[in-house]
C-alpha cells in the first residue's frame, strides 16, 4: 500500500507539471492564431485548454481520492495528514479555478496555487519513500 501511495502523490505532482505544459500550450497557441487572423471565442476548442481541463476536473481530483482513502491503509508516519492536506489544497485549487472564470485576477492565485499542490503531493510521496526504506543499521 505504501507503493501504491507513493505512485498516487507522484501522478499528482506530476499532472501539476503537465497542467501547466497543458495551459501554456494553449495560451501561445491562442496568441498564434490570433496574430495570424484566426478569430478565438471560449467555443473555439484548443487542445492545450480541453487538457488542462479534463486532468484539472476528472483526473487529479480522482487520483487525489483515491490517495486520501489509500492513506488510511498504508501506515505512513503522517501519511493520513499529507493525503488530507494535499486533497484540501486540490479542493481549493478547483475553487480558485472556477472564481478564476467569474475574477479573471483570481487566476493568478490558482496558478501560485498549483506550485503549492505540486509541493504537498511531493512532501506525501517523500514520506511515502521515506517508510518504505528499511531503517539504517545501528553503527558497532
Amino acid at each position: 500500500m505504501r507503493l501504491v501511495y507513493r505512485i498516487l502523490a507522484m501522478l499528482i505532482a506530476a499532472g501539476v507539471v503537465v497542467q501547466t505544459a497543458a495551459i501554456a500550450f494553449a495560451l501561445f497557441d491562442i496568441e498564434k492564431k490570433t496574430d495570424d487572423g484566426q478569430f478565438y471565442s471560449k467555443d473555439t476548442h484548443n487542445g492545450g485548454v480541453a487538457l488542462h481541463s479534463v486532468l484539472g476536473e476528472m483526473v487529479i481530483p480522482v487520483i487525489a481520492l483515491l490517495l486520501l482513502i489509500v492513506s488510511f491503509f498504508a501506515a505512513i508516519p503522517g501519511g493520513v495528514k499529507w493525503a488530507a492536506i494535499t486533497f484540501g489544497v486540490l479542493v481549493l485549487q478547483i475553487v480558485l479555478a472556477f472564481g478564476g472564470d467569474a475574477l479573471p485576477a483570481i487566476g493568478v492565485l490558482h496558478a501560485i496555487n498549483a506550485f503549492a499542490l505540486a509541493a504537498v503531493a511531493s512532501i506525501a510521496m517523500r514520506k511515502a519513500r521515506l517508510a518504505e526504506s528499511p531503517a539504517p543499521a545501528a553503527a558497532a
